[in-house]
């Protein structure tokens, strides 16, 4: 049975992600992509001192983070990440995951895991 990996993609606040490199590693992941950004969700960038909700949208920085994995430890990866990232604030963050159809290491031409595992 062929195996299906999934793409997690982490939305959360800058000053969560030394702490979260950290944690992920002690969760055996082997690699990730992070990248600043500039977003905000449903408060539009409402700060949670504000009193009125904006109605503008504010964009906030932010980080992403993105990881590939098999997809049948993409619940337990789940739970763990909202347990770290929780604070019970406004901009604790998001969590996306959807489907890989393929991966595929440009050096080797190794694909699937074996592309995700360290190889040569």
């Amino acid at each position: 049975m062929e195996k299906k990996f999934s793409r997690v993609e982490v939305i959360t606040g800058i000053s969560k992600i030394t702490a979260l490199q950290k944690a992920l590693g002690k969760f055996h992941i082997t690699g990730m992509t992070v990248y600043q950004v500039l977003g905000c969700g449903v408060q539009h960038g409402t700060q949670e001192f504000e009193v009125e909700e904006a109605r503008d949208i504010q964009l906030l920085p932010k980080e992403v983070v993105m990881m590939v994995l098999p997809s049948d430890e993409v619940s337990s990866l789940i739970e763990f990440l909202k347990k770290e990232l929780y604070t019970g604030h406004i901009g604790d963050g998001k969590i996306f995951v959807s489907d890989i159809t393929n991966i595929v290491r440009v050096r080797t031409g190794e694909e699937g895991m074996s592309a995700l595992i360290k190889g040569e």
